[in-house]
C-alpha cells in the first residue's frame, strides 16, 4: 500500500530540550488518523515536521513520496491542506471577503484572491460550499458567519486545490454541541468520497472519533505511546497512560466516549 507519511526515528530538540524522541510513524493510502495526546506532547511539533515548517533533529521524513531535503517543499505543502484556529484569525482582517472569496483563495493558499479566478474555479468553489452545506451563505461576508459556518467554509477552502493530505488541527474547538455534529457529520462524508485526501484529525475530544477514521495515534511527552487501527489503539488502559488519568471507553455507533474514573 502506498505511503503517504513515512516518519522514521525523528528527534526534535529545541532549545536543548528534546520535544520528540525517536519517533515512527507510518501513513498509507486509504488510512485516516486521528492524533491524541494532552499539550505539550508533541502533536503540533510532529506535524509542523510532516509539512515542512520543522525540521527534524535527526531521522527522515517522506510525505507523497518526497524525502525531505531532496524535494521542493514550497511545491509539496500545495498537496497539503491545513485547518486550524489560528488561519481563521488571518481572515478576521478582512471582515468583507465573502465566503465564496474565501474559498476561492484557497487555489493559491492566499489570504485574499490576488491571482486570476475562472469559471471552473467558481464551479468547484460553489460545489464544495454546497458539499459543506454552507451553500446559502456564499455572498455572505464571512466575519458574519457563525463559528460552525466559518470552520465549513475554511475547510472547503482547504480542499480548493485538490490536496493529497488534510490535516484538521481541532476543528470543533469553540463549537456548540449542533455545530459539532454537523461540522464532523460533513467530515465523515468527505472522507469517504473517492479520491478524496488522506485525513489527520488532532483533537482533545474522543467522541469526536468519527467512524471513517481508521487509524489513531497517541503521544505521550514526545514519545508515540500506540500507533494503529483505532479498535485495538483507543483502549481504556491505552488511553489511560496517554491522557495520564485513569479513563474508561465504551464503543457506540462506531465511536468511542470517555469517561474519567472516580479516583475520590
Amino acid at each position: 500500500m502506498p505511503e503517504v507519511i513515512k516518519a522514521k526515528q525523528i528527534i526534535f530538540q529545541r532549545e536543548g530540550r528534546k520535544i520528540l524522541l525517536e519517533v515512527d510513524w507510518q501513513v498509507c493510502t486509504g488510512q485516516h488518523w486521528v492524533i491524541l495526546g494532552l499539550n505539550g506532547s508533541g502533536k503540533t511539533s510532529l506535524l509542523k515536521i510532516v509539512t515542512g515548517y520543522e525540521w527534524p533533529t535527526q531521522g527522515t521524513v517522506d510525505v507523497l513520496g518526497n524525502r525531505f531535503g531532496k524535494t521542493n517543499l514550497p511545491e509539496l505543502r500545495k498537496s497539503i491542506g491545513w485547518v486550524s484556529s489560528s488561519l481563521d484569525e488571518q481572515f478576521f482582517r478582512r471582515p468583507t471577503d465573502t465566503a465564496l472569496e474565501v474559498v476561492l483563495s484557497g487555489k493559491h493558499a492566499s489570504i485574499g484572491i490576488y491571482e486570476a479566478i475562472n469559471d471552473q474555479d467558481v464551479w468547484r468553489a460553489v460545489n464544495l460550499l454546497r458539499q459543506f452545506q454552507v451553500a446559502d451563505f456564499a455572498d455572505r461576508p464571512f466575519g458574519n458567519l457563525s463559528q460552525g459556518e466559518k470552520r465549513r467554509v475554511m475547510i472547503a477552502r482547504a480542499l480548493m486545490p485538490e490536496p493529497e493530505m488534510l490535516i484538521l488541527d481541532e476543528p470543533c474547538n469553540g463549537l456548540d454541541i449542533y455545530a459539532k455534529e454537523q461540522l464532523l457529520a460533513a467530515i465523515q462524508k468527505m472522507a469517504f468520497q473517492e479520491g478524496g485526501p488522506t485525513l489527520l484529525y488532532v483533537t482533545h475530544q474522543l467522541e469526536e472519533v468519527i467512524p471513517a477514521i481508521s487509524h489513531a495515534l497517541l503521544m505521550k511527552k514526545g514519545n508515540v505511546v500506540a500507533a494503529g487501527e483505532k479498535k485495538e489503539t483507543l483502549t481504556s488502559s491505552l488511553l489511560s497512560e496517554t491522557f495520564q488519568i485513569p479513563v474508561e471507553i465504551e464503543w457506540r455507533e462506531s465511536r468511542p466516549w470517555l469517561q474519567i474514573k472516580s479516583t475520590l
